[in-house]
């Protein structure tokens, strides 16, 4: 056998073309970055949509950075106001009490819901304190008819 073989082909092992003047490869133009798709003609994708504008799909969000604007929590003890109002009332009178005074100091959110809570927490627990003096005078009455305690 001959070599290099008789078909013309190089040889593989030696190069054909001194490093650096390689031809770089042409790549098709990004779909997404022609003029005709609504991009910028300037080579980059899509501008960043503005703050509070919705995201695109498949776009990467990030965080508001700091010293953007605060998410604003609701306090926890005005939950617990309204949650305690049809539990237990009079925890429900507490909570909201002390939940009022936290949104005052904080500027946090749950006024609403605090109120609400000390307003049912104070009628449920009135009208316990009704249902109990009703059973009681029934119970004196029932005893002073019979005779008996």
């Amino acid at each position: 056998m001959t070599y290099p073989p008789p078909g013309g082909s190089p040889d593989p092992y030696q190069p054909q073309q001194p490093y650096g003047q390689y031809e770089q490869p042409s790549y098709a133009q990004d779909p997404y970055s022609t003029p005709s798709s609504g991009a910028p003609s300037s080579g980059q994708p899509y501008p960043p949509p503005a703050y509070g504008q919705q995201q695109q799909y498949g776009q990467q969000s990030y965080p508001p950075p700091y010293g953007g604007p605060a998410v604003a929590t609701t306090n926890t003890l005005a939950i617990l106001a309204l949650v305690f109002a049809f539990i237990f009332a009079p925890a429900a009178i507490v909570l909201g009490h002390m939940s009022k005074k936290q949104i005052r100091q904080t500027g946090e959110q749950g006024e609403g819901l605090a109120t609400a809570g000390l307003w049912l927490g104070y009628i449920f627990t009135g009208l316990g304190v009704l249902g109990c003096a009703i059973y009681a005078i029934a119970l004196i009455g029932l005893a002073g008819s019979s005779g008996e305690f």
